[in-house]
C-alpha cells in the first residue's frame, strides 16, 4: 500500500506485521505506519498498533569523485570492489553497517538503527575517502 503524505510505501503480511519505507524520517515513518493501520482498520480490519521500531536506516550523500581501484587495494580487508559485477564498493565501517561507494562520489549508508549511527559510519568514511579523491583535470 502507498500512501502520499507522508510519501511511504506500507507491506502488510497476513501474520499482522507491517514494514513501512521510502520515508525521510524517523516521524514520517511512525506518522505514515498509523496512517496505514487507520486505513486498514476503517476497511474492517482488527487493528492494534503495537511494537513500532526502526529496524534500519539509511544515509546518503554526493561528494566528490573517488577512485574505487587504490581504495579497493589499500583497504583489502574492509572492502568489496568487483566492477564486473557492479560499479561501486562495498566497505564495512562497523558491524552491521556497511557504506557503498560510487566513483562518481554517491555514497550509501545502510545498516544504522538510528540517525546517529548513521553519522558515525560517515564521519568514519569521510577521511577515508578524501585520501582517494580523484584529481580534477
Amino acid at each position: 500500500m502507498m500512501i502520499r503524505k507522508p510519501r511511504a510505501t506500507a507491506l502488510l503480511y497476513k501474520t499482522g506485521n507491517m514494514v513501512c519505507t521510502g520515508t525521510q524520517s524517523e516521524e514520517s515513518s511512525y506518522i505514515a505506519a498509523r496512517r496505514v493501520a487507520r486505513i486498514v482498520q476503517k476497511l474492517g480490519n482488527p487493528v492494534r498498533f503495537l511494537n513500532f521500531k526502526i529496524q534500519t536506516m539509511v544515509g546518503t550523500a554526493k561528494i566528490f569523485p573517488v577512485t574505487l581501484e587504490k581504495l579497493a587495494l589499500a583497504h583489502r580487508m574492509h572492502c568489496s570492489y568487483e566492477p564486473e559485477l557492479f560499479p561501486a564498493l562495498f566497505y564495512k565501517v562497523m558491524p552491521g553497517i556497511s557504506v557503498t561507494v560510487f566513483s562518481s562520489g554517491r555514497t550509501s549508508v545502510n545498516g544504522g538503527k538510528t540517525r546517529a549511527d548513521i553519522c558515525k559510519a560517515f564521519d568514519i568514511i569521510y577521511p577515508i575517502l578524501c585520501c582517494f579523491r580523484k584529481p580534477e583535470h
